[in-house]
């Protein structure tokens, strides 16, 4: 009997040996935010097929180690969950590195001149497409202007060959040169559209502004199915280098979706990317109501079960839909760009078919429309988890409703510290001080917020943003304290807003937006400690490294 025993006892070890579970990856030596329930730090994560393994003291997780397993030492640097981007527009991204981008300038006439460079290396006759240009953050304002916006006569005049066409970086106006316009015969017998504007000057002649749905008057060529996959590789890389493992893309077509499943199939996709679907397209819809959302594809690379809809335009070129008149524009009120009974028939539909409804809001009261047409379908408690998209300017009374209706605020941080400046022209003080950014208003009520930046209209990058939501300053570290420094964000708010908000956001919250065992392995890790340094050096922060399902997909050095 003592024999049987002691040979069961050899063999249960040898078993346990034989049966022991190793890490791929261990990462350690630094701070760790998990940004779970309890906010709690931890020593050490191990990472095995791809989710997390363990976490804890490294004495207890270095025994998860054999010789294949690869240890990276933090070296005193920080680690958060993996970057969230929460609004943005993948293909924009891509496109702004394809073609030209003007994000970061300063002036018409250096506009002007890059778009020059760019014909005299181009054959005649070739369109020039750019985006990113903002008349609002120029330093030098040209000499004509139209309802403060450039005029394309010096465009044209020194770009006289070649069709251009430049998006402004809200992506709700853009700029043609006269080629352009000759081509499409846009002339000052040309109509505005239902939901769009031609700007012309006092003789009737197009100024080569075309605001809201009057982009959709000049139609550049399009892009062809390698340029996407192409403009969808350099996003793909854009973001993973900013520490962005999972990305929101506001509003995708079926060309769009096609491109994404090649890149996922061929494991080229290195983001995970959570899709909404261009509401505006009904046999895209009609498609994936016959179909079903898609969850999870590509061992969650890829997710489709939401829809994009759009109830205004963009505050600078006064196209967000407001209860009270422009603060700089008396009678105007902004537009409506897609008629509320579409808006209630995509949300009817969509909500029939279990798809997520992601709408676009700016104005008070194109905010407080999106709210009463999501009423009809969302009670208190419900999980359905509707978004407005933006959510820039609430008013006082609608606020609470976010909250009473489970509605997701879907804001951008790094708005704010470009659009303030000039914002309260547009909407004065009072509605500035109210309404305007106001996230401890939505917070304090209850709502659910997440973070992003609306690339391409803003720069990817999320420490801008997170620095922009807990300083309200603009990212020239101005002004002292900030602006309406009350509905500043707590460090830990916004670190959430970035994290596991923006996985609740695509019902992703239980495999993503924490370091809990079990999660997905999508990890960040940055230079400096975010949440403790002094708040202008949150601008000199540096990605360092990007983990994505345990592998190291980005690395600074």
């Amino acid at each position: 009997m003592r024999t049987l025993i002691k040979s069961l006892i050899i063999l249960t070890v040898i078993s346990s040996c034989q049966t022991k579970e190793f890490a791929d990856l261990i990462i350690h030596g630094g701070t760790i935010y998990t940004v779970d329930s309890l906010n709690s730090k931890v020593e050490s994560v191990a990472v095995k097929d791809g989710k997390i393994y363990n976490i804890g003291d490294f004495d207890k997780i270095r025994q998860l180690a054999n010789s294949s397993t690869d240890i990276i030492n933090l070296e005193g640097n920080t680690m958060i969950p993996g970057f969230i981007e929460g609004h943005a527009h993948i293909m924009g991204t891509g496109y702004n590195q394809k073609n030209i981008d003007l994000l970061n300038t300063t002036s018409y006439d250096e506009i002007i001149e890059i778009v020059k460079n760019k014909a005299s290396e181009i054959p005649e006759g070739e369109w020039i497409i750019g985006r990113g240009w903002h008349q609002d953050k120029w330093t030098d304002s040209p000499e004509k202007l139209i309802k403060g916006f450039p005029t394309h006569d010096k465009l044209s005049e020194a770009v006289p060959n070649n069709p251009v066409y430049l998006r402004h970086a809200s992506g709700h106006a853009s700029l043609a040169n006269y080629k352009a316009m000759e081509l499409f015969k846009i002339n000052k017998s040309s109509l505005n559209p239902d939901g769009g504007e031609i700007f012309k000057d006092v003789s009737g002649n197009p100024t080569g502004v075309f605001n809201e749905t009057a982009q959709g008057l000049i139609s550049p060529p399009e892009s062809t199915f390698d340029d996407h996959l192409l403009a969808l590789k350099m996003a793909n890389d854009h973001a993973i280098e900013n520490g962005i493992t999972t990305f929101h893309d506001a509003g995708s077509d079926f060309k769009d979706i096609r491109a994404y499943k090649e890149l996922g199939a061929s494991g080229e996709l290195d983001l995970r990317l959570v899709i909404m679907l261009n509401g505006n397209n009904d046999s895209l819809l009609n498609h994936y109501y016959d179909k079903g959302p898609e969850i999870g594809l590509y061992d969650n690379h890829l997710t489709v079960r939401s829809i994009k809809l759009y109830a205004d335009g963009a505050l600078g070129s006064r196209g967000a839909w407001l209860i009270e008149d422009y603060h700089d524009a008396e009678g105007e009120h902004g537009h409506i760009v897609t008629p509320v009974e579409t808006l209630e028939r995509v949300t009817e539909e969509g909500f029939k078919n279990g798809f997520q409804i992601c709408t676009h809001a700016i104005g008070d009261m194109a905010n407080r429309e999106v709210l009463n047409i999501y009423s009809k379908h969302l009670k208190e408690g419900n999980d359905y988890r509707f978004r407005i998209e933006h959510a820039q300017h609430i008013d006082l009374i609608d606020i609470p409703r976010f909250k009473e209706l489970g509605v997701i605020a879907a804001i951008q941080g790094i708005h704010m510290s470009s659009d303030r400046p000039w914002a309260i022209d547009r909407l004065g003080k009072q509605r500035i001080v109210d309404s305007a950014y106001p996230w401890q208003k939505l917070y304090q009520t209850g709502a659910m917020i997440i973070n992003g930046t609306d690339a391409p209209v803003e720069p990817i990058d999320p420490l801008p943003s997170f620095y922009a939501s807990v300083s309200r300053k603009t990212l020239n570290k101005t002004p002292e304290g900030g602006y309406e420094p009350g509905e500043k964000m707590s460090r830990d708010l916004a670190l959430r807003s970035y994290t596991i908000n923006g996985a609740y956001a695509a019902f992703e919250e239980d495999i993503k937006g924490s370091i809990e065992v079990g999660k997905l392995g999508d990890f960040t890790i940055l230079d400096k400690d975010i949440m403790v340094i002094e708040e202008d050096e949150i601008l000199d922060t540096n990605v360092e490294m990007t983990i994505i399902g345990g592998k190291v997909v980005y690395s600074r050095n």
